[in-house]
């Protein structure tokens, strides 16, 4: 089962809520030990504020063709 959730400041340290509904679908109890695999969901807008600008000497592609490019693989 996969589900979306944002962490978020706890004390020092981040968390995550479960979903009730997910609590009761797979009967979670309190203290019981799960494993969670964890998988970034990442947005393309995002992608310039991460790393910065790439540097023109590295390709000779437009942005557009940049993000073209990325898209298809996503197809």
């Amino acid at each position: 089962m996969a589900i979306e959730v944002v962490a978020k400041k706890w004390g020092s340290s981040l968390g995550i809520v479960l979903p009730k509904e997910l609590v009761r679908e797979q009967e979670i109890r309190e203290n019981e030990k799960l494993r969670i695999e964890i998988v970034r969901v990442f947005d393309i807008r995002d992608f310039k504020s991460r790393i910065g600008p790439l540097p023109k000497a590295r390709t000779k592609m437009s942005t557009q063709q940049l993000k073209d490019m990325v898209r298809k693989g996503w197809e």
